[in-house]
């Protein structure tokens, strides 16, 4: 183990408060811990009320018992994740780092769990970068992802759903599991009707398909992704363009899938061919189809509950990963349904 932690416990006043000493054996990785004049040890510090000291390669934490044991699993955590080769932490990382041990304290209700003394978080691992959840709902996407054929995401933006997805799908092609990526988006906003727009196919679609565009190229090298696109490896294409296609060897993702209707959706999850794996990301609560129009994401949710082979994981307020801002704004909206 990296980080070796000594606890005491002393007793001040009414309140029983923890001391936890974390020493660590590379003093370039704590320095890469602490961040830039130890914001990271600041960030810790306000989120869970605790007292964090640093000297040299040592850490003093004091605080309410549960909180010091949160930040303890949390910096050993981030510790690790630098001594495995990772990139230095930034404010982000440990934000993501602190909601796991938050959580994981949460989940001590449940009879089968046990306080566990470390964190783990599933992982996705592409060319350019290594993605960790960041939430307890990332990881179980992640996890599903690696297991099922056919998963849905839902829930708010900023919660990682198509980012996720589209690094997932990267791994893939990487990794010579399919042997191609296709990403599409119903083009609401157009009827998908893109002939009065000026340009090519592609220079008409590329606007309602940028944030799809924005995750690839943070995964895959931006000379990759070009000859991906030349080669037909990596296709980016409207819903419309989906009818009458088998999408076999092929990691497949649609986005915006709030916006289908109910004939698109059903139309765009029967193109699954042999060795796929499909993605559907969206949110019910941003739909812009015509008044009267159902979703058939909201629709395909009640229809396929329960089947076999298919996995939705729905995420929430707690999962935005933005600016905090975001997550304050989701949340006044929420309270306005």
């Amino acid at each position: 183990m990296n980080a070796k932690a000594n606890v005491t416990q002393t007793v001040s006043g009414a309140s029983d408060l923890a001391h936890i000493v974390l020493s660590f054996d590379n003093n370039e990785h704590a320095r890469a811990l602490y961040g830039q004049f130890d914001q990271n040890l600041a960030l810790i510090e306000q989120r869970l009320g605790v007292d964090v000291r640093s000297k040299g390669n040592q850490i003093t934490i004091r605080g309410e018992p549960a909180a010091t044991e949160q930040a303890r699993r949390a910096l050993d955590y981030l510790y690790d994740r630098l001594t495995a080769g990772g990139e230095e932490p930034d404010t982000n990382d440990v934000d993501g780092a602190l909601r796991l041990a938050v959580a994981a304290d949460d989940q001590l209700s449940l009879p089968t769990m046990n306080n566990p003394a470390k964190l783990a978080a599933a992982q996705i691992a592409t060319r350019k970068k290594t993605v960790f959840a960041r939430t307890p709902n990332q990881d179980a996407y992640i996890r599903a992802l690696d297991r099922s054929e056919l998963v849905f995401g839902v829930g708010p933006a900023g919660t990682g759903k198509t980012y996720l997805a589209v690094a997932h799908a990267a791994m893939l092609l990487e990794r010579g599991a399919v042997e191609r990526i296709i990403l599409s988006r119903p083009a609401v906003e157009a009827g998908e009707r893109l002939g009065f727009l000026p340009g090519d196919m592609k220079e008409k679609v590329d606007p309602y398909l940028r944030p799809l565009y924005d995750a690839l190229y943070d995964m895959i090298p931006a000379e990759k992704v070009e000859r991906a696109l030349t080669a037909g490896v990596i296709e980016v294409a409207p819903l419309a363009f989906m009818r009458g296609r088998t999408l076999a060897n092929s990691a497949v993702i649609l986005d915006e899938a709030q916006n289908t209707t109910t004939m698109q959706m059903k139309m765009f999850l029967t193109r699954l061919g042999e060795n796929s794996h499909m993605i559907v990301t969206g949110d019910p609560s941003q739909i812009d189809l015509p008044p009267g129009a159902k979703s058939g994401l909201v629709e395909a949710l009640q229809v396929l509950r329960g089947v076999d082979g298919i996995v939705t994981v729905r995420f929430g307020e707690a999962d935005v990963v933005r600016h905090a801002l975001v997550a304050r704004i989701v949340s006044a909206y929420d309270k306005q349904t």
